[in-house]
């Protein structure tokens, strides 16, 4: 029973809250939204689009402040690389009310969003959809970038096309209210989740952000006052219990949740002791619907090949920058790489991870519990590699090598740690097709979650028939809702036409990464996993962690997502480059 306390997402600490909305003022903000949950969903297509538009205008007014305010928060110094990070967000903000908006036009004309091929069935018999590159643009800027997303198994062609923007081919009912709980490491996240239940799910929103990031509300508040005066948005600020009193308030339809599997279960069954006897007699107190997206310990399976020394030190670059992103605080964030035991050159991948770390300025642990959580993994693993000098608010980048994958129940294959830290484990085959398919069952069965991994494959082992076959009975049977291959998780996201949530099939008695999904801007009734390939080596990395020009390129890439043209495109590749 001890070790099943400590699996999933961290169980966060109560933290501070600078602002709170009064009890009366969240009553007013509801009944706000009662006089507009029935006027939305009968609102037309060309109405939508002129909101869009408003608050495209907006948003562009609020650009530099959000990307101040998170760096301040996030204690990002003025000008350094990793404040393109936080533009890199802004430009999802633009390119998300681009691509609905682009979708929202095809509706309009069409019946449903156009996609760049015609659906198709896999040879295992599942309709999978192309979704990018979507146009010229996007061939250029993304170069050697494709993502498919496939429908869950038994569904036609027929049903797929018949079901695509499903809502908006349905008599308008009524309307609902959903509360929007945001996580609080990423600001847009917030904005993301609101975004996609308007729009694609038909509810006006009551948002409660995070009180680790309630800085950015105002922002939020200016940049979509088009939908908040209008009464389709509410902001509410508060900590637990504001959030307690919404998700048990009459008014509140249904809920989803961007965070921690704890979370989840406290707010469905209670907290505490009498929350899991609840939790177990599967009797929750609430009975409303919950999506949610929950975390998740990320996995790189590492495929053994011809790797010259160049590749160890691209794929260095590569893992040790996927970690680093916000500082490690993600959940898309890599926590564990499985290699093949036998690989003679296991410890070299290793080893440039490593290197790459110690070149790497460390970060501010900004988010609660992140030295309680960084020290719990210690405890388990006081052999840990750490680059970089502790001092108070800030910790190392840390790597655990060689964990055995017998021990079922190690920390590392069953919490997320959520900081900056990842493991590594090597599992035994006597094949490279074998150890593709025992790394398969080893995510799938022993490591905790289901919402993103990864998979490094090099160009030449595809050559081997063997080999490339095994690779597409992974993409066929790992349980997770994005699959990338060769690829940072982030990609998953930043498209914005690929859907992002767990993997379809979880219950709410163990409800691992979540449940239904956001992102889905091309509106799939019922998709399964989204599918993303790139190059193995990638040139150029912009937002790699030893990019010189990183501040740039986001900078560059969040006013091209804002405003596109061909004349940007050369300063926004030559930064890219220059990195």
């Amino acid at each position: 029973m001890e070790k099943q306390q400590i699996s999933g997402s961290p169980n966060f600490p109560v933290t501070q809250v600078p602002e709170r909305t009064s009890a009366a003022q969240i009553e007013s903000a509801l009944d706000s939204l009662i006089s507009g949950k029935d006027r939305w969903p009968r609102l037309g297509i060309p109405e939508r689009i002129s909101l869009l538009d408003e608050i495209h205008r907006d948003m562009s007014a609020q650009a530099h402040r959000w990307v101040e305010l998170s760096r301040q928060a996030k204690g990002i110094p003025p000008k350094a690389q990793a404040a393109g990070e936080e533009w890199i967000q802004v430009s999802q903000v633009f390119r998300m009310l681009r691509i609905l908006r682009q979708s929202l036009t095809q509706t309009l004309r069409f019946g449903k969003p156009r996609l760049p091929r015609p659906l198709r069935m896999t040879p295992g018999g599942q309709v999978t959809a192309q979704v990018f590159p979507g146009n010229f643009i996007d061939r250029l800027l993304y170069r050697g970038i494709t993502a498919e997303v496939r429908m869950q198994p038994g569904i036609s062609i027929e049903t797929v096309e018949a079901e695509q923007a499903w809502i908006y081919r349905q008599t308008p009912g009524s309307g609902g209210i959903c509360l929007v709980l945001a996580a609080g490491n990423i600001s847009t996240i917030s904005v993301v989740d609101f975004m996609y239940k308007l729009f694609v799910e038909n509810q006006v929103v009551i948002l409660k952000t995070n009180p680790v990031n309630a800085y950015i509300n105002p922002v939020i508040e200016e940049g979509f006052r088009a939908l908040i005066k209008r009464n389709y948005l509410k902001i509410i600020y508060g900590g637990a219990e504001e959030g307690s009193i919404l998700c048990r308030h009459s008014k509140v339809d249904r809920i989803h949740l961007t965070g921690s599997d704890k979370t989840f279960e406290a707010i469905l069954f209670g907290p505490g002791a009498e929350g899991q006897r609840r939790k177990l007699s599967r009797t929750p107190l609430l009975q409303k619907p919950v999506t949610a997206e929950l975390g998740n310990i990320s996995p790189i399976i590492v495929v053994p090949g011809p790797w010259r020394e160049k590749d160890f030190h691209t794929q260095g670059v590569k893992l040790a920058s996927w970690l680093t992103v916000n500082a490690g605080f993600n959940c898309l964030s890599p926590r564990l790489v499985v290699q093949h035991a036998g690989w003679q050159d296991r410890h070299r991948l290793s080893e440039s991870i490593g290197h790459v770390l110690s070149q790497v300025p460390i970060r501010k642990a900004y988010y609660p519990g992140a030295e309680q959580r960084f020290a719990e993994f210690l405890q388990h693993h006081p052999d840990a590699l750490k680059f970089g000098e502790a001092s108070p608010g800030y910790l190392p980048w840390t790597y655990i090598e060689g964990i055995d994958p017998k021990d079922r129940e190690d920390i590392c294959f069953r919490q997320e740690a959520f900081c900056s830290l990842m493991a590594e484990t090597g599992l035994k085959a006597d094949s490279v097709p074998e150890f593709i398919d025992e790394a398969v069952k080893f995510v799938n069965d022993t490591v905790w979650g289901s919402l993103v991994m990864s998979i490094l494959v090099h160009p030449d082992s595809l050559k081997d028939p063997e080999i490339s076959a095994a690779l597409e009975r992974a993409v066929d049977g790992l349980h997770y809702g994005t699959v990338c291959i060769n690829l940072r998780a982030e990609y998953a996201y930043l498209l914005a036409v690929t859907p992002w949530g767990a993997y379809p099939g979880h219950d709410v008695y163990d409800i691992q990464s979540g449940t239904g999904v956001v992102n889905n801007l091309l509106m799939f009734r019922n998709p399964q996993k989204s599918v993303i390939r790139g190059p193995f080596n990638p040139f150029p990395d912009p937002v790699s962690a030893t990019s010189a020009s990183l501040e740039i390129f986001g900078r560059r890439l969040a006013g091209f997502e804002n405003k596109p043209s061909l004349l940007k495109l050369p300063g926004l590749l030559y930064s890219a480059i220059r990195g």
